[in-house]
Parts: structure tokens; C-alpha cells; sequence
């Protein structure tokens, strides 16, 4: 799809929703919930772009609130968005920046096993950290924060930040249907088991058999909603979809099949995951509508990472290059959508760059309560959902590690206004991209300049520092 062909769309959207709302604000939102959906790429809804998934419900979602263009995850990988999701810090700060292996699936490079601590050695050219295995119970929550101010919480779907002792409700949750340390679900089907996992999810007990996995997801929120519809609550529905295994909603793949695309779009499997978590969605908004929740209530949607997109994997992100676990834009760059009734006007688009860290301590402002003295690392997006913008500001990503071992890691990144700076450290190299005129990020223009790589190399060093993060060691 030609970039021309991808404004016009994304014009097109913009223009579905542009009458104001006349609803004039409280002084909170009495009631919070947060849509995290795991691997949805930035392409991946019709309010994006996208002509072949379907998506009415986010849509309308887009439509009633403020659509961010420059919407970023912490990380192209979910473990840390989700832990700077939790605390507004720096995934680096946490030292959680890979995805957390379960306890089935641990391995030499979550372990120390060379004579400097803390680090691995992968038998390649650098050293690189070990990965916390958990978020820290000294860290505060997004549910522990919301408690002072007489919040009932609920986490629904995929937790991924520990295991026994580490979940959500050793984390300030009051309730957690399925949360566990699994990355991926060990099927989408009730009751949700695999050759190698046939205890399912632990902390969801299968109720009917086949039934969807995000389906069931969409059960425990509305119930939870209703059963709170007079106190003040948090929901955090992080959905296991669209993540693999791909496994589709049986019911709706019909429909896809027979759909064309020009975009590369193809796969209905998948598209019926990314309907299912839409379909989610509609149901909570239509349960708010019919318990009168509606205006009283703030939605955050948004994404861990960018899209799976490589060697045939099952969504597109173009324009952007590349896709999850990747330093390029569709790693990184997800859907970002923020509704606050009679706070954020309807129909917005905003080109304000903001990332997971932001969310905190803006939910924390939302509802009043003052952080100043905690150590956060993310922006109070209230000014940016009123209208108004930020100071100016860089946003970074660290990856000190192996994935791909292909000289795509380990790397860091930096974006400072349109300038966005990539450092690999195996080999070593910086890559510098003006992402205004190149989306795509297909002319590295760093030979072109040097002042402009030393600058924002000095920047990013600075503030790696000052977080504390670990940088991969030359052997």
C-alpha cells in the first residue's frame, strides 16, 4: 500500500467522528478500565487503516475519544511494556527488558553463567543481562495506586510479569481470571489445554467446553462490571489474543475467507482473533451503556508490541518496517487510544508521541492523586486528552539482548522529535532516521549527520545511566 493511499485513509477515519462532546467533565473518572491487547499491530484496526480486519467497536472507541498516531509500546516485546504498563517506569529501571519465561520454559539466558554478575553469555560477541523473572512486589501498581481512592480491581487475560507469588493479586489486585506466567495461552478453547500443559490456565477454570478464550475473557469483565456497578473500579483486561498459537474463532472464519486485500492483510485465522477481541469490547461498552457507566467511566486501549510481521507470520505493518521484537516502527509503534467522557474531545487524532510509562502516572492525575514523590519516568498525558500538548521530550527503548542474532540486537533506541536513533552493540553501529519524511525508515542518514547521531548517542547514554540500566558487555 503506497503512503499516499495510507493518509487518505487514515483522513478518511479521522472524519467519522467530529462532533465535539458537550458532556462537561467530572471531576474524576469514577470508574477506569484498560484494554491491553497482546502483539496487535499498528495496522491491525479500521481506525488505523486497515480494510480487511473489522473492528466497529474500537472504532467507535476512536470516535468518542483520542486517537494516537504516535502511539508506542515500552518494548517490541511484552514482558516489560507490561511492567512499564504497571508502574510508569522504564523498563530498564525494572531490569525487565525481554519477555519473562515461564516456569516451563526456563533457560540458560534468565540465568547468570559467566564470572561478571547479573550478566549471560550466549557464546556471541557481547555479554548480555539477565532478565528479571518478576516485577518487584516493592513496585507500586496501577491497583495498589487506584486503591487509595476506593477502587475495586479485576485482572482479566495475561499477566506475564511472575508466577506463584508474583501475580496480580500478590499485586495489588482483588481479583485475577487467568493471569498466570504464561506468555501465550495453551489454547484458545475451553478448557484451554495443550499436549504439554493439560492443567490449562491455573487461575481459570474451564466452564464450557470450546468456548473462546476471549469470549470468556469478555464473560468475567461484564460480570465484574456488573457486580461493581456501585463502587468504583478498575478493569484491567490484558486479552491473551492476538498472540499465537493462531487459533481461530470458528464461528466468524467463513467470513474472512472470502475477503481480499490488498495489504497484505490475508490471514483470516487471525482476523477472527482481532474481531473476537473487538467483539470484547462491544460487550463492555454496551453493559456501561445499559447500567448508565458510560459517561463515569475512562477506556485506555492499546497494545504490548508491534504486530507479528516476518517470514510469513500473520499481520502486516506496513508502512512501517518490520515488526515485534524489532527496534524499526512496527515493533514499537502500536494502537493508542484513550476515551475520557467530557475530558477528551470525540473524534481526535493527536501526533503527541507517547508510550506504555505514560499511562501511571496519567491515571494517577486522573483521579487526584499526587505522585511527586515517587520515581516515575512517564508524562501526565492529562494535558494532551484536554487538548493541549507536552514539553518536548525524547522517549527511549533498551534491548540488551539476543533474539535474532542477525545484527538486529542488542540494541537501544532513542526518538527525539522526528529523529529517532537506533545503537546496536553486536555489531556495534547507529542507524539515524527523520521518521516525518521516512515512516518507512528506508535511508539511514546518519553518515549525513554526525552532529546529530553524537548529539542524541549522548543523550541516550545519559539517561540509560540514570536509570540504571545494563548495557551489553564486549567480551
Amino acid at each position: 500500500m503506497s503512503l499516499s493511499r495510507f493518509h487518505i485513509i487514515l483522513l478518511a477515519v479521522i472524519s467519522i467522528a467530529s462532533i465535539p462532546s458537550t458532556r462537561v467533565a467530572s471531576a474524576e473518572p469514577r470508574n477506569i478500565i484498560v484494554v491491553l491487547v497482546d502483539d496487535l499491530g499498528w495496522m491491525d484496526l479500521g481506525c488505523q487503516g486497515s480494510d480487511f480486519y473489522q473492528t466497529p467497536h474500537i472504532d467507535q472507541l476512536a470516535a468518542r475519544g483520542i486517537r494516537f498516531i504516535n502511539g508506542y509500546a515500552a518494548c517490541a516485546v511484552c514482558s516489560p511494556t507490561r511492567a512499564a504498563l504497571m508502574t510508569g517506569k522504564d523498563p530498564a529501571r525494572l531490569g525487565i527488558t525481554d519477555w519473562i519465561r515461564a516456569e516451563f520454559q526456563l533457560s540458560g539466558r534468565q540465568r547468570p553463567n559467566c564470572d561478571i554478575e547479573g550478566y549471560h553469555d550466549a557464546n556471541l560477541k557481547v555479554l548480555t543481562p539477565v532478565n528479571n523473572s518478576f516485577l518487584p512486589h516493592n513496585e507500586v501498581t496501577i491497583a495498589e495506586l487506584l486503591k487509595q481512592r476506593g477502587f475495586v480491581s479485576c485482572f482479566i487475560g495475561k499477566w506475564h510479569l511472575g508466577g506463584e507469588g508474583y501475580l496480580p493479586t500478590d499485586q495489588g489486585f482483588d481479583l485475577n481470571f487467568g493471569g498466570w506466567d504464561y506468555g501465550q495461552p495453551p489454547s484458545y478453547y475451553d478448557p484451554y489445554t495443550n499436549r504439554r500443559l493439560q492443567q490449562g490456565i491455573p487461575t481459570l477454570e474451564p466452564k464450557e467446553t470450546g468456548e473462546y478464550l476471549t469470549d470468556r475473557e469478555a464473560d468475567e469483565a461484564v460480570s465484574f462490571i456488573k457486580a461493581n456497578k456501585d463502587n468504583r473500579f478498575l478493569l484491567y483486561l490484558s486479552h491473551y489474543a492476538v498472540h499465537t498459537p493462531i487459533q481461530p474463532k470458528l464461528n466468524i472464519l467463513e467470513k474472512y475467507q472470502a475477503l481480499k486485500d490488498e495489504m497484505g492483510q490475508d490471514n483470516a485465522a487471525y482476523a477472527t482473533m482481532v474481531q473476537s477481541v473487538d467483539d470484547s469490547l462491544g460487550r463492555i461498552m454496551a453493559t456501561l451503556s445499559e447500567l448508565g457507566l458510560s459517561d463515569d467511566t475512562l477506556i485506555v486501549f492499546t497494545s504490548d508490541n508491534g504486530g507479528l510481521d516476518r517470514n510469513g507470520n500473520p499481520t502486516e505493518n506496513a508502512p512501517l518496517k518490520s515488526g515485534k521484537g524489532f527496534a524499526p516502527e512496527g515493533g514499537i509503534r502500536v494502537p493508542w487510544i484513550v476515551c475520557w467522557p467530557g475530558v477528551t474531545k470525540a473524534g481526535v487524532t493527536s501526533d503527541e508521541p507517547v508510550t506504555s510509562v505514560d499511562l501511571f502516572p496519567t491515571l494517577a492525575s486522573a483521579v487526584g492523586i499526587n505522585t511527586a514523590d515517587m520515581t516515575l519516568d512517564g508524562a501526565d498525558l492529562t494535558p494532551v486528552l484536554k487538548g493541549g500538548s507536552l514539553a518536548k521530550r525524547s522517549l527511549y527503548w533498551h534491548f540488551p539482548h539476543y533474539r535474532h542474532r542477525a545484527g538486529n540486537d542488542p540494541y537501544s533506541v532513542i526518538r527525539k522529535g522526528d529523529f529517532k536513533l537506533v545503537r546496536f552493540y553486536d555489531p556495534q553501529k547507529s542507524e539515524l532516521y527523520h521518521l516525518d519524511r521516512d515512516l518507512t525508515e528506508a535511508s539511514d542518514i546518519a553518515d549525513k549527520k554526525p552532529a546529530k547521531v553524537r548529539q542524541m548517542t549522548r543523550e541516550l547514554d545519559k539517561h540509560l545511566k540514570e536509570i540504571g540500566a545494563k548495557i551489553p558487555i564486549e567480551k
